[in-house]
């Protein structure tokens, strides 16, 4: 499974890593995922989902369905 975040899409981002002697050499930076089950209440039922940490700051914020819906990702196929 590759390393992107099931709810927003987030994946590696290429940057360059740079020496104190300026030499840059090209880097990934990924995406701190993680697996959590979580509660979706318009579902009923709990959600096995692998997302990223800012995604889940904004699922504690806003609710899982909510965010969910703002997305336009489809809970049930999760």
């Amino acid at each position: 499974m590759s390393r992107v975040c099931q709810l927003t899409g987030q994946r590696a981002n290429n940057g360059m890593a740079v020496s104190h002697s300026h030499v840059r050499t090209k880097k990934l930076q990924q995406v701190n995922l993680q697996y959590r089950r979580l509660w979706w209440a318009e579902g009923n039922r709990w959600v096995k989902i692998r997302l990223s940490t800012r995604a889940l700051r904004t699922v504690q914020k806003k609710g899982l369905g909510a965010y969910a819906k703002e997305l336009g990702v489809n809970l049930a196929k999760v």
